[in-house]
């Protein structure tokens, strides 16, 4: 629904609150009459005799002189006692690093099977007074730090893997300092760092008029070359133009062929209910005959039951047919909306390319680098489409992080197909990412000294690097200086 043509909200309407002497009219008049005569009499509603009712019964007319108040009768929060103030002391005393207030209170409340027994201001209030600072004491924010926790690895290659995206300019020099940035930046706008050589100087057609020498016919001559040889850019926009017209005129033809396909299609479907009805009136009018008229009816009967199944099959046929149909139209209007987007020009290859990086969490084994020529408008399709290709059945866990595209649908689809549970980071949390960080951190520091023009070279040059990376001595404490390679082979061997 758009919002924009949705109408406001209409206005409540206000009912002005009733007075004692209407109320004392209404219960008077119902006495000897009914309540909607009554309850016209006294001008208000019959609502209001059933909400004064009970007050009328207990206090009688002196019950209808003041309205109940609405305000709450009892606290929502029962009174502090000893025992929850004990604990709430207790819980500060044995939790050093778990001193929020909201924290204390939450805890509590689960501890009280959810029931809300102290509120944080009031735990607030309560430490305040119980346990005041010391003099000279920290800050809480200078307090001592929680102790650090033991990274854990899988204990097994192909069990766990760890997924990132790394971005990388379009092109880059050996000679030039590499971009490195997140992607997040990159989407943002920022662009990679290019270095323009020194003795290369700006060309353009207009040149040729700067050498008198030449003649004027020669010089007109080369201008014009020049110029055609870049290109007209109205011929250009009225190709686009005319390109355009063409692709709408075939939206428009591909939508008048799909209304008539569904009126078609209408018509169809009130035919087989009207069959289908009628196969049922027949089937419980035959279910009512006697045995004796059932056997003398038995021929017609079966030729009816045979044609009906041949209408049902039929029935089958068309919707396959339909199916079918539908396949290619939306296959033909993917078509023309692609095209449009592409005469609009959309950016969908950008400055940047998107490399999708793979790292065994137990071996540290680089297992895939697969690059994605849309950058920073990679989405969770593609990437999908990336990892399909190469993925092993005995992965049980994926580790990434909080990117749009591993919090999609078709991310959490692909999870479900290959059964492996999908492990977000938390916010704020890069180090349980920390194996493909560190990864990417390498994996820039050796592109910053190779050069591709293309993402086919690039390509190359990722087929290279799995293999130096995966041969070469590893810094992790685990590995014990062994290449990825050969810490599997032992790890394997340890299993047989």
């Amino acid at each position: 629904m758009d919002p924009e043509t949705t109408s406001p909200t209409a206005p409540r309407t206000y009912f002005r609150p009733t007075t004692a002497s209407q109320r004392g009219l209404l219960f008077k008049t119902a006495a000897t009459s009914t309540v909607t005569a009554a309850a016209r009499r006294a001008h208000v509603s019959r609502g209001t005799y059933y909400h004064w009712l009970e007050r009328y019964e207990t206090a009688g007319e002196a019950g209808l002189a003041q309205p109940r108040s609405c305000a709450p009768q009892q606290p929502r929060l029962a009174p502090l006692s000893a025992a929850v103030c004990a604990e709430v002391l207790a819980y500060y005393d044995a939790h050093p690093h778990e001193r929020g207030c909201r924290l204390i209170a939450a805890r509590l409340r689960q501890a009280h099977a959810g029931q809300a027994v102290i509120g944080h201001s009031k735990v607030a209030e309560l430490l305040r007074v119980a346990r005041p600072p010391a003099s000279g004491a920290a800050a809480p924010s200078e307090a001592a730090a929680a102790p650090g926790v033991v990274a854990v690895h899988a204990p097994a290659a192909q069990q766990t893997v760890n997924i990132d995206l790394c971005v990388v300019p379009l092109t880059h020099a050996s000679a030039q300092p590499f971009a490195s940035v997140s992607v997040s930046q990159a989407a943002a706008g920022a662009e990679p760092e290019v270095v323009v050589p020194s003795d290369a100087a700006p060309t353009w057609p207009g040149q040729v008029f700067a050498d008198p020498s030449r003649p004027y016919a020669e010089q007109m001559v080369t201008y014009q070359a020049q110029r055609a040889a870049k290109g007209q850019r109205k011929h250009r926009r009225r190709q686009r133009q005319a390109a355009g017209q063409a692709l709408n005129r075939r939206s428009d033809e591909l939508r008048v062929v799909r209304r008539q396909q569904r009126q078609a299609r209408q018509q169809a479907d009130a035919a087989w209910r009207l069959t289908r009805t009628e196969q049922r009136r027949a089937k419980y009018a035959r279910q009512q005959q006697s045995r004796a008229a059932r056997r003398t009816a038995q021929p017609a009967w079966r030729q009816q039951t045979a044609n009906w199944t041949a209408t049902q099959q039929g029935r089958q046929q068309q919707v396959a047919q339909r199916q079918a149909q539908d396949a290619d139209w939306r296959q033909a209007r993917q078509e023309i909306l692609s095209q449009l987007a592409a005469l609009a020009a959309l950016p969908l290859v950008t400055a940047w390319l998107a490399i999708l990086v793979v790292v065994d969490n137990g071996t540290r084994r680089c297992l895939r680098l697969p690059v994605c020529v849309t950058g920073v408008h990679v989405t969770a399709a593609e990437i999908v489409t990336q990892l399909r290709q190469y993925w092993p059945p005995e992965i049980q866990f994926v580790i990434s992080d909080n990117g749009a595209q591993f919090i999609a649908d078709a991310f959490a689809q692909f999870a479900r197909d290959m059964e492996f549970l999908h492990v977000r980071i938390a916010p704020q949390r890069p180090q349980t990412n920390g194996v493909a960080e560190r990864f990417v951190r390498t994996f820039k520091e050796w592109l910053a000294w190779h050069t591709w023009q293309s993402p086919e070279e690039l390509t190359a040059l990722l087929a290279e690097f799995i293999v130096y990376y995966n041969d070469r001595p590893h810094q992790g404490v685990e590995l014990a200086g062994l290449s990825p390679n050969e810490f599997a082979r032992r790890l394997e061997c340890s299993t047989c």
